[in-house]
Protein backbone atom coordinates (compact mmCIF):
# COMPACT_ATOMS: atom_id res chain seq x y z
CA UNK A 1 0.00 0.00 0.00
CA UNK A 2 1.57 3.64 -1.10
CA UNK A 3 1.76 6.53 0.86
CA UNK A 4 -0.99 8.05 -0.85
CA UNK A 5 -3.22 5.30 -0.97
CA UNK A 6 -2.79 4.97 2.97
CA UNK A 7 -3.99 8.43 3.70
CA UNK A 8 -6.65 8.43 1.24
CA UNK A 9 -8.44 5.41 2.87
CA UNK A 10 -7.45 7.07 6.36
CA UNK A 11 -8.34 10.72 5.39
CA UNK A 12 -10.78 10.71 2.66
CA UNK A 13 -12.27 7.52 2.24
CA UNK A 14 -14.91 7.52 5.43
CA UNK A 15 -16.32 10.78 3.44
CA UNK A 16 -16.60 9.04 0.06
CA UNK A 17 -18.74 6.40 1.50
CA UNK A 18 -21.08 6.87 3.85
CA UNK A 19 -23.49 10.14 2.87
CA UNK A 20 -23.85 11.00 6.94
CA UNK A 21 -20.12 12.14 6.61
CA UNK A 22 -20.82 14.34 4.06
CA UNK A 23 -23.28 16.04 5.02
CA UNK A 24 -21.49 16.34 8.78
CA UNK A 25 -18.52 17.91 7.16
CA UNK A 26 -20.14 20.19 4.87
CA UNK A 27 -22.41 21.73 7.94
CA UNK A 28 -18.68 21.99 9.77
CA UNK A 29 -17.72 23.91 7.24
CA UNK A 30 -20.21 26.17 6.85
CA UNK A 31 -20.47 26.91 10.26
CA UNK A 32 -16.81 27.51 10.18
CA UNK A 33 -17.18 30.36 7.62
CA UNK A 34 -20.44 31.41 9.17
CA UNK A 35 -19.69 31.56 12.99
CA UNK A 36 -15.74 31.63 13.13
CA UNK A 37 -15.76 35.60 11.45
CA UNK A 38 -18.48 36.72 14.21
CA UNK A 39 -16.24 35.17 16.90
CA UNK A 40 -13.46 37.92 15.96
CA UNK A 41 -16.10 40.42 15.84
CA UNK A 42 -17.11 39.17 19.51
CA UNK A 43 -13.51 39.24 20.52
CA UNK A 44 -12.48 42.92 19.11
CA UNK A 45 -15.91 44.39 21.24
CA UNK A 46 -14.38 42.49 24.20
CA UNK A 47 -17.86 40.55 24.17
CA UNK A 48 -16.56 37.08 24.19
CA UNK A 49 -18.44 35.82 26.57
CA UNK A 50 -21.99 37.57 25.07
CA UNK A 51 -21.69 34.69 22.76
CA UNK A 52 -21.69 31.98 25.67
CA UNK A 53 -24.53 33.78 27.18
CA UNK A 54 -26.55 33.93 24.04
CA UNK A 55 -26.09 30.53 23.59
CA UNK A 56 -27.52 29.38 26.70
CA UNK A 57 -30.19 32.10 25.85
CA UNK A 58 -32.10 30.21 23.34
CA UNK A 59 -32.45 27.20 25.20
CA UNK A 60 -36.20 28.51 26.54
CA UNK A 61 -37.54 29.08 22.78
CA UNK A 62 -35.88 25.90 21.68
CA UNK A 63 -37.79 24.01 24.30
CA UNK A 64 -40.95 25.63 23.43
CA UNK A 65 -40.51 24.64 19.54
CA UNK A 66 -39.90 20.89 21.45
CA UNK A 67 -42.99 20.81 23.19
CA UNK A 68 -45.29 21.92 20.67
CA UNK A 69 -43.85 20.43 17.45
CA UNK A 70 -41.28 17.46 18.90
CA UNK A 71 -37.97 17.66 17.14
CA UNK A 72 -39.36 19.95 14.36
CA UNK A 73 -36.20 21.57 13.22
CA UNK A 74 -38.23 24.97 11.83
CA UNK A 75 -39.97 24.85 15.77
CA UNK A 76 -36.71 24.53 17.05
CA UNK A 77 -34.81 27.11 15.31
CA UNK A 78 -37.63 29.58 15.25
CA UNK A 79 -38.13 29.01 18.81
CA UNK A 80 -34.53 29.91 19.63
CA UNK A 81 -34.46 32.47 17.70
CA UNK A 82 -37.27 34.62 19.38
CA UNK A 83 -35.69 33.58 22.72
CA UNK A 84 -32.46 34.74 21.84
CA UNK A 85 -33.85 38.10 20.35
CA UNK A 86 -35.82 38.64 23.30
CA UNK A 87 -32.63 38.06 25.61
CA UNK A 88 -30.85 40.35 23.82
CA UNK A 89 -33.57 43.10 23.82
CA UNK A 90 -34.16 42.83 27.80
CA UNK A 91 -30.55 42.47 28.32
CA UNK A 92 -30.05 46.34 26.52
CA UNK A 93 -33.26 47.52 28.01
CA UNK A 94 -32.14 46.78 31.73
CA UNK A 95 -28.74 48.65 30.81
CA UNK A 96 -30.39 51.50 29.44
CA UNK A 97 -33.07 52.02 32.15
CA UNK A 98 -30.57 51.14 34.82
CA UNK A 99 -26.91 51.02 36.63
CA UNK A 100 -26.25 47.47 35.49
CA UNK A 101 -24.45 47.36 32.65
CA UNK A 102 -25.37 45.12 29.39
CA UNK A 103 -22.78 41.92 30.49
CA UNK A 104 -23.91 41.86 34.14
CA UNK A 105 -27.93 42.04 32.99
CA UNK A 106 -27.24 39.33 30.18
CA UNK A 107 -25.26 37.31 32.20
CA UNK A 108 -27.96 37.15 35.19
CA UNK A 109 -30.43 36.10 32.36
CA UNK A 110 -28.89 33.28 30.59
CA UNK A 111 -28.62 31.42 33.58
CA UNK A 112 -32.54 31.72 34.49
CA UNK A 113 -32.84 30.94 30.67
CA UNK A 114 -30.96 28.28 30.78
CA UNK A 115 -32.12 26.60 33.26
CA UNK A 116 -35.92 27.10 33.05
CA UNK A 117 -35.19 25.44 29.24
CA UNK A 118 -33.86 22.65 31.04
CA UNK A 119 -36.93 22.28 32.81
CA UNK A 120 -38.80 22.69 29.91
CA UNK A 121 -37.49 19.96 28.37
CA UNK A 122 -36.82 17.40 31.03
CA UNK A 123 -40.77 17.61 31.64
CA UNK A 124 -42.05 17.06 28.74
CA UNK A 125 -39.30 14.89 26.75
CA UNK A 126 -36.56 12.24 27.38
CA UNK A 127 -33.27 12.33 28.51
CA UNK A 128 -32.02 11.53 25.11
CA UNK A 129 -34.07 14.58 23.92
CA UNK A 130 -32.45 16.71 26.14
CA UNK A 131 -28.82 15.14 25.12
CA UNK A 132 -29.92 15.82 21.81
CA UNK A 133 -30.69 19.78 22.31
CA UNK A 134 -27.75 20.40 24.73
CA UNK A 135 -25.21 18.48 22.73
CA UNK A 136 -26.26 18.45 19.17
CA UNK A 137 -25.80 15.32 16.63
CA UNK A 138 -23.84 16.41 13.79
CA UNK A 139 -23.79 13.33 12.47
CA UNK A 140 -27.86 13.21 12.35
CA UNK A 141 -27.56 16.75 10.08
CA UNK A 142 -30.05 15.85 7.20
CA UNK A 143 -31.14 17.90 4.46
CA UNK A 144 -33.23 20.42 5.72
CA UNK A 145 -31.01 21.29 8.52
CA UNK A 146 -27.88 21.66 5.51
CA UNK A 147 -30.67 23.92 4.28
CA UNK A 148 -30.53 26.46 7.16
CA UNK A 149 -26.61 25.92 8.10
CA UNK A 150 -25.29 27.02 4.32
CA UNK A 151 -28.45 29.47 4.18
CA UNK A 152 -27.36 30.94 7.82
CA UNK A 153 -24.02 31.16 6.74
CA UNK A 154 -24.51 32.93 3.18
CA UNK A 155 -26.22 35.48 4.94
CA UNK A 156 -24.09 35.97 7.40
CA UNK A 157 -20.96 36.42 5.16
CA UNK A 158 -23.12 38.57 3.19
CA UNK A 159 -24.17 40.91 5.94
CA UNK A 160 -20.51 41.08 7.36
CA UNK A 161 -19.12 42.09 4.28
CA UNK A 162 -22.12 44.99 3.92
CA UNK A 163 -21.78 46.02 6.89
CA UNK A 164 -17.82 45.76 7.45
CA UNK A 165 -17.38 49.44 8.05
CA UNK A 166 -19.85 49.88 10.03
CA UNK A 167 -19.17 47.25 12.77
CA UNK A 168 -15.50 48.29 12.88
CA UNK A 169 -16.11 51.76 13.20
CA UNK A 170 -18.75 50.70 16.03
CA UNK A 171 -16.40 48.19 17.46
CA UNK A 172 -13.22 50.55 17.90
CA UNK A 173 -15.45 53.61 18.12
CA UNK A 174 -19.38 53.51 19.02
CA UNK A 175 -19.31 56.98 19.96
CA UNK A 176 -18.28 58.58 16.32
CA UNK A 177 -20.72 56.05 14.82
CA UNK A 178 -23.65 57.99 17.74
CA UNK A 179 -22.32 61.22 16.85
CA UNK A 180 -22.40 60.79 12.68
CA UNK A 181 -26.11 59.84 12.90
CA UNK A 182 -26.65 62.85 15.23
CA UNK A 183 -29.54 60.69 16.50
CA UNK A 184 -27.09 59.04 18.63
CA UNK A 185 -28.26 55.64 17.80
CA UNK A 186 -26.16 54.45 14.76
CA UNK A 187 -23.67 52.48 16.71
CA UNK A 188 -26.72 50.95 18.55
CA UNK A 189 -28.32 49.99 14.74
CA UNK A 190 -25.01 48.27 14.67
CA UNK A 191 -24.18 46.57 17.58
CA UNK A 192 -28.08 44.77 17.49
CA UNK A 193 -27.60 43.76 13.86
CA UNK A 194 -24.67 42.26 14.89
CA UNK A 195 -25.97 40.61 18.00
CA UNK A 196 -29.12 39.11 15.84
CA UNK A 197 -26.16 37.81 13.13
CA UNK A 198 -24.27 35.86 16.33
CA UNK A 199 -28.10 34.75 17.33
CA UNK A 200 -29.02 33.48 13.80
CA UNK A 201 -25.64 31.48 14.06
CA UNK A 202 -26.29 30.04 17.38
CA UNK A 203 -29.55 28.55 16.59
CA UNK A 204 -27.82 27.11 13.09
CA UNK A 205 -25.07 25.42 15.16
CA UNK A 206 -27.11 24.02 18.03
CA UNK A 207 -28.67 21.18 15.83
CA UNK A 208 -24.78 19.69 15.70
CA UNK A 209 -23.12 21.18 18.13
CA UNK A 210 -25.99 21.29 21.11
CA UNK A 211 -26.82 24.60 22.67
CA UNK A 212 -24.05 23.99 25.34
CA UNK A 213 -20.71 23.87 22.87
CA UNK A 214 -22.38 25.79 19.78
CA UNK A 215 -20.52 28.70 20.62
CA UNK A 216 -17.25 26.80 20.85
CA UNK A 217 -16.18 26.90 17.05
CA UNK A 218 -17.77 30.49 17.07
CA UNK A 219 -14.80 31.42 20.07
CA UNK A 220 -11.70 29.28 19.99
CA UNK A 221 -10.76 29.82 16.68
CA UNK A 222 -11.55 33.45 16.82
CA UNK A 223 -9.34 33.82 20.43
CA UNK A 224 -6.11 31.60 18.45
CA UNK A 225 -6.40 33.53 15.53
CA UNK A 226 -5.73 36.68 17.17
CA UNK A 227 -2.28 35.06 18.38
CA UNK A 228 -1.12 34.82 14.88
CA UNK A 229 -2.08 38.23 13.07
CA UNK A 230 -2.59 41.77 13.65
CA UNK A 231 -4.67 42.52 10.93
CA UNK A 232 -8.37 41.96 11.02
CA UNK A 233 -8.89 40.30 7.73
CA UNK A 234 -5.97 37.94 8.69
CA UNK A 235 -7.76 37.00 11.52
CA UNK A 236 -11.08 36.93 9.97
CA UNK A 237 -9.44 34.45 7.17
CA UNK A 238 -7.20 32.76 10.36
CA UNK A 239 -10.31 32.05 12.03
CA UNK A 240 -12.43 30.04 9.24
CA UNK A 241 -9.84 28.06 8.46
CA UNK A 242 -8.96 27.01 11.46
CA UNK A 243 -12.71 26.12 12.78
CA UNK A 244 -12.82 24.47 9.40
CA UNK A 245 -9.58 22.05 10.25
CA UNK A 246 -11.10 21.56 13.62
CA UNK A 247 -14.31 20.21 12.18
CA UNK A 248 -12.76 17.83 9.60
CA UNK A 249 -10.17 16.73 12.69
CA UNK A 250 -13.40 16.25 14.51
CA UNK A 251 -15.59 14.04 12.32
CA UNK A 252 -12.67 11.81 11.30
CA UNK A 253 -11.96 11.05 15.32
CA UNK A 254 -15.19 10.59 16.33
CA UNK A 255 -15.36 8.15 13.41
CA UNK A 256 -12.75 6.09 14.08
CA UNK A 257 -13.06 6.64 17.68
CA UNK A 258 -16.80 6.07 18.17
CA UNK A 259 -17.27 8.96 20.47
CA UNK A 260 -19.25 11.78 19.76
CA UNK A 261 -18.79 14.17 17.47
CA UNK A 262 -19.61 17.63 18.51
CA UNK A 263 -17.70 17.62 21.84
CA UNK A 264 -14.55 16.27 19.70
CA UNK A 265 -14.83 18.92 17.12
CA UNK A 266 -14.44 21.28 20.04
CA UNK A 267 -11.50 19.85 21.58
CA UNK A 268 -9.79 20.14 18.13
CA UNK A 269 -10.59 23.52 17.90
CA UNK A 270 -9.42 23.59 21.66
CA UNK A 271 -6.04 21.68 20.87
CA UNK A 272 -5.29 24.27 18.08
CA UNK A 273 -6.15 27.14 20.23
CA UNK A 274 -3.03 25.28 22.32
CA UNK A 275 -0.86 25.02 20.14
CA UNK A 276 -1.18 28.99 18.94
CA UNK A 277 -0.29 29.72 22.40
CA UNK A 278 2.87 27.71 22.30
CA UNK A 279 3.74 28.78 18.89
CA UNK A 280 1.99 31.39 17.50
CA UNK A 281 3.63 34.64 17.02
CA UNK A 282 1.99 35.95 20.38
CA UNK A 283 2.18 33.14 21.97
CA UNK A 284 4.73 31.72 24.67
CA UNK A 285 7.48 30.67 22.97
CA UNK A 286 8.13 33.60 20.67
CA UNK A 287 8.08 36.05 23.63
CA UNK A 288 10.41 33.46 25.52
CA UNK A 289 12.68 33.83 23.04
CA UNK A 290 12.62 37.18 22.49
CA UNK A 291 13.28 37.99 26.16
CA UNK A 292 16.77 39.75 26.41
CA UNK A 293 18.60 37.35 28.94
CA UNK A 294 18.11 34.86 25.76
CA UNK A 295 20.03 36.55 23.42
CA UNK A 296 23.50 35.81 22.18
Amino acid sequence: MTLWSAFHQFAIEPFQEFSFMRRALVAAFALALGSAPLGVLLTLRRMSLFGEALSHAVLPGVAVGFIFFGLSLPALSIGGFAAGVLVVAVAGWISRHTEIKEDASMAAIYVVALALGVILISRHGTQLDLLHILFGNVLGVDSEGLLLIAGVASASVLAIAALYRGLLLESFDPGYMSVGRGNGRGGEVYQQAFLMLVVMNLVASFQTLGTLMAVGLMMLPAVSARLWHDTLPAQLCNSVLQAAVAGYAGLLISYYASVPSGPVIIVCAGALYALSLLFAPRGWLPRLLKRPHLRG
